[in-house]
């Protein structure tokens, strides 16, 4: 089963809807979603959230639990990751072969994600040999839709002394991401924790032999892949 071919996306709406779903449903242990948590991830009213969820609904995209919440159906989970790997494309492609900062690639491939035809996003993924993640770090689905995701932690919650591989940040916060790039912190960095400063404090971490003191926020935002026991020593 290949990609959704563009004609079948539907609507921008419904397919920023789709994505955004998908998004929360994997921070939830159950798998669902509820209207309140949507229209805050999309910043709108819970009433114009419930009101697309019914049109998802009428679709064939959700399905709902009575006190639960709302998941996507198998068909809406196909059109989620057509979607996000059409923009991780996008964003590889603007960063690797256009050399835009890696802070300014979402918007871009938020407007382009909705008209990029599937011949193109064929020819974009050979053009950079097929990758498996975005400059982010994000994992890109490949062209029969399939999607590896790797065990990670917060590096808020990495102990002092253990140490891990920065693998992975969200793409939507550009003053987070050019935080990080002006002192080289990209996804493959090597990083130890050092301490977490009391009260609220950073997380002063070494990298490359540079201490850096990195607010709460920003820590919880990144996701690391944690070394053994024995490298942490």
């Amino acid at each position: 089963m290949f990609g959704v071919p563009k004609s079948e996306l539907g609507s921008e709406a419904i397919q920023d809807y789709a994505k955004a779903i998908y998004s929360l449903e994997r921070q939830d242990e159950s798998g669902t979603v509820s209207t309140s948590a949507l229209a805050d991830h999309l910043g709108i009213t819970p009433g114009s959230a419930s009101a697309m969820v019914k049109r998802l609904a009428q679709r064939g995209l959700v399905t709902y639990e009575p006190y639960k919440g709302f998941s996507l159906t198998e068909e809406g989970t196909r059109m989620a990751l057509s979607v996000i790997r059409r923009h991780r494309l996008l964003e590889t492609f603007l960063h690797q072969e256009l050399g835009m900062p890696w802070d300014r690639v979402h918007d871009e491939a938020e407007v382009l994600e909705h008209v990029l035809s599937s011949e193109l996003e064929d020819l974009i993924a050979a053009k950079l040999g097929h990758p498996t993640h975005d400059p982010h770090g994000d994992p890109i689905p490949t062209r029969d839709l399939l999607i590896a995701e790797t065990e990670t932690v917060s590096l808020r919650d990495l102990e002092p002394g253990r140490r891990g591989t920065f693998v992975r940040i969200s793409d939507s916060d550009p003053a987070m991401l050019r935080y990080l790039g002006e002192r080289d912190i990209v996804p493959g960095t090597e990083l130890q924790v050092i301490a977490h400063e009391p009260f609220g404090g950073p997380v002063v971490v070494r990298v490359a032999g540079v201490q850096h003191a990195l607010g709460r926020l920003l820590a919880t935002a990144m996701r690391v892949e944690v070394a053994d026991e024995e490298a942490a020593t």
